[in-house]
């Protein structure tokens, strides 16, 4: 457990809207369609991920992510906000930096997991940003390289603002 005044705060699937996304995907294939300009399909190994911020005066501390076994995550921030009607995903909605989290085969499991340092603490601070505007925020986790999902496991360190007392 950290200390004091940390929170920990677990990516979950949004399997409503990963389905949904998937939906479209097959819709458009089965009618010989094709997506609108700029919109951002759901690729077979994706899936919708969200954070729901119960604080949101919340300073980033650090990424907690375990993977399995070999593999390579990346989690991408969506800037929308989803509305009941679920409107489809624009390429202009992705932010950057993505941060990517990755496992060689033949590594021992209690070796630590490598990603790009720099992007993952600039993300993890665009995310404590956007907590102050917004309840919940939405990612789509994309699974390579052998990564199993089920085996995966995401979450984020925050450290609550908390204003002195008087």
């Amino acid at each position: 457990a950290g200390s004091e005044g940390e929170m920990e705060l677990p990516f979950t699937e949004d399997v409503q809207l990963t389905e949904m996304m998937r939906l479209r995907v097959q819709s458009l294939q089965q009618r010989g369609q094709r997506r609108q300009e700029g919109e951002r399909l759901l690729l077979p190994h994706e899936a919708v991920y969200r954070l729901d911020f119960a604080e949101q005066e919340l300073t980033f501390l650090h990424w907690n992510v375990t993977l399995g076994g070999p593999g390579r995550l990346s989690v991408t921030g969506i800037s929308q906000l989803w509305t009941p009607d679920l409107t489809n995903l624009m390429t202009r909605q992705l932010l950057e930096p993505t941060g990517q989290f990755w496992r060689t085969a033949g590594e021992a499991l209690d070796a630590p997991i490598k990603c790009l340092e720099a992007d993952i603490q600039e993300f993890g601070e665009r995310i404590a940003e956007l907590a102050k505007v917004r309840k919940v925020m939405y990612f789509l986790f994309a699974f390579k390289e052998g990564a199993e999902k089920d085996s995966i496991r995401c979450s984020l360190m925050f450290k609550k603002n908390t204003e002195p007392g008087p």
